[in-house]
This record gives structure tokens, C-alpha cells and sequence, in this order.
């Protein structure tokens, strides 16, 4: 099954979670209302949800049910983007102005908060402490994720082992969680919710990687951010370290660092792009994902063949090929 197969079999509930997703985020308020939607109408691939419902499949499928999971989940992360780009000083997400860009930080960060809460308002209507639970030490892992890459903005003596915790923590977590709560809503047995943890987590690892390696390589079309943003940033991406491991160019990246730290990301990347696509950094680094993506294809192998787990073999598949 394609992708767009995929999306085409799930219309009807991915439909009834964006309706959901509308009214939950909607405000008496007109500023919050109008950023929140905003926020909400950049769209994006509601993987997140969409990994909630395959899970749900493993078990008593519930849609009235698994939207309560796929909703907080969903919203949990345009509250990460929203404080993301407000940290990264970020103009643009998915070809439109961020909301720090076409209103101002303080407004960004008001609703960025706003959806949290809204979140876990929509989570409580499940009653279940142990989805609870799972979902806060997400939101605590993650905010010590965004921490720690602040920390390491423009740190070259950064290691490989604080890239991985960090996208671990960043994006890898909250997309092992939307697998394994959906197959906990839908009362699945406990061993296929660890195994589809599992899925989720690796596939979320090389779904970070290969964004990472896209920023360096894709176009502005493509990703809907110019090339080179996560430097500007000051965000030094696996690529990247792998690169610096490099004898022959480490002093050379290591000096284009610099120089785009001291001009505040303003300057030309030109000359970084181009040392790291000629180093083995991109190669490594989508190497490395590729055997994330056969990790999280072998946790689904004891699992019943269902229609679900073709499906999410595919999503593994697509994710570690992805252009965009």
C-alpha cells in the first residue's frame, strides 16, 4: 500500500481528528484563536495521529476513542513547533510565516502554552492514569530536549551520543508514544503496545535524521525552509559531526562554524553546504537511518499480519526515503 493509499483508507477518521483538532484549539479570544489557527492550517502529515490510529487497529478500534489519543498528541507537537521557532528564530515552517514571524514572540509562546493545555484538557476526557502519565513525561522529556539543544547551538566538541539523546527526547519519543497509546486505548495486549514502541521510536529516529540530511541537501520547494537553516540556527546536525570527524575537513567546517555564529546566521551558508555535501557526513548519516528504519521494520515482525502492520511498514519505508 502507497502512502496516499494509506491516507485515502484513513480519510474518514483523519478527517473527524482535524475537525477535532479545530474545535479544541478554538478560542474566545481573537488573537489566540487567530494564531492557533493559523498554526492549525500550516497543516502538516498528522503522522502522529495516523501512527495512533494504525495502533488502534491491533486491538478494539474506537475512533471516538483513539481521537481523545491522537488529538493531545498531535497538538502537543504544534506547541513544540510553535516554541521551536521561537528558540530558532525561525520566519517560515512548511512555506508559511511562523507565528513568531507574523505576530512577535510573545504571542508565539502565549500560544504555543495555550495548546499545551489544550492538550492534556482533551487527554483528560480519557480517564485512564496511565496515558497520563505516558503523555507528561513526554512533555518533560521533550522540554529537556529543546533545553539541551540550546546548550550545544554552535558546539563543535559536542559528541554523537548528545545528538542521538537529543532527537531521542526531541522527536523519536513523542512518535513512539502515538504507536503504543494507541494500542493501549484500544486495550491491544501489553507485548504488541512495547513492540509498537518500539516501531514508533525507531522510525522517529530516522525520521530526524533524514530531516536533518534534507536541510543540507533538499531544496527550499522541497522542505519548505532554505537550505542550511538548522546552521543558521546554530544547530550542528548529525551530518554535520560526522563531518568534523573528518581530519582533512574538520578545521575547515569547524572555521565556517565560527564565522556563521559571529554573523548571527545572517551570512551566506554556501561555502558550509558545500564542505558537508562533499564529505561522507551525508552518507553516514542516512546509513545510520536506514538501519533505524530496518530496527523498526523488525519490531513489527511477531505482530499479526493485519492490514495495520502493511501500513506501517510502508510509513517506515516512505519515512526513510522522504524528500519532504
Amino acid at each position: 500500500m502507497k502512502l496516499l493509499e494509506l491516507y485515502a483508507r484513513k480519510k474518514h477518521d483523519i478527517t473527524k481528528i482535524e475537525d477535532e483538532l479545530e474545535r479544541s484549539i478554538r478560542s474566545d479570544h481573537a488573537l489566540l484563536n487567530e494564531a492557533s489557527l493559523h498554526l492549525l492550517k500550516a497543516g502538516g502529515k498528522r503522522i502522529r495521529p495516523v501512527f495512533t490510529l494504525l495502533s488502534g487497529e491491533f486491538g478494539n478500534y474506537d475512533i471516538e476513542t483513539l481521537k481523545l489519543v491522537a488529538v493531545p498528541l498531535e497538538l502537543i507537537h504544534m506547541a513544540s513547533l510553535v516554541h521551536d521557532d521561537v528558540i530558532d528564530d525561525a520566519t517560515m515552517r512548511r512555506g508559511q510565516l511562523t507565528v513568531k514571524s507574523k505576530w512577535d514572540n510573545r504571542i508565539a509562546m502565549y500560544t504555543g502554552d495555550y495548546i499545551f493545555a489544550k492538550a492534556l484538557h482533551v487527554a483528560a476526557e480519557l480517564g485512564n492514569p496511565e496515558l497520563h502519565k505516558i503523555l507528561s513525561r513526554a512533555i518533560v522529556q521533550m522540554s529537556i530536549g529543546e533545553m539541551e539543544q540550546i546548550r550545544l547551538f554552535f558546539d563543535t566538541e559536542q559528541s554523537v551520543r548528545d545528538y542521538m539523546l537529543r532527537i531521542r527526547r526531541k522527536t523519536a519519543l513523542l512518535i513512539a508514544i502515538s504507536c503504543q497509546l494507541g494500542a493501549i486505548a484500544a486495550k491491544a495486549d501489553p507485548y504488541v503496545s512495547n513492540r509498537l514502541y518500539n516501531y514508533g521510536y525507531n522510525v522517529g529516529m530516522a525520521f530526524q535524521i533524514r530531516d536533518d540530511v534534507l536541510d543540507l541537501i533538499g531544496s527550499e520547494k522541497e522542505t519548505g525552509k532554505p537550505a542550511g537553516n538548522d546552521i543558521r540556527q546554530g544547530n550542528i546536525t548529525l551530518p554535520v559531526l560526522y563531518a568534523l570527524q573528518d581530519p582533512f575537513r574538520q578545521e575547515a567546517v569547524s572555521s565556517e562554524i565560527a564565522r556563521i555564529r559571529t554573523e548571527e546566521g545572517a551570512g551566506d551558508v554556501s561555502r558550509f553546504l558545500a564542505l558537508i555535501r562533499e564529505s561522507e557526513g551525508i552518507d553516514r548519516a542516512e546509513a545510520l537511518a536506514s538501519r533505524y528504519i530496518d530496527k523498526a521494520i523488525r519490531a513489527l515482525d511477531r505482530l499479526p499480519d493485519i492490514k495495520a502492520k502493511k501500513s506501517l511498514q510502508e510509513i517506515a519505508y516512505f519515512v526513510g526515503k522522504r524528500s519532504h
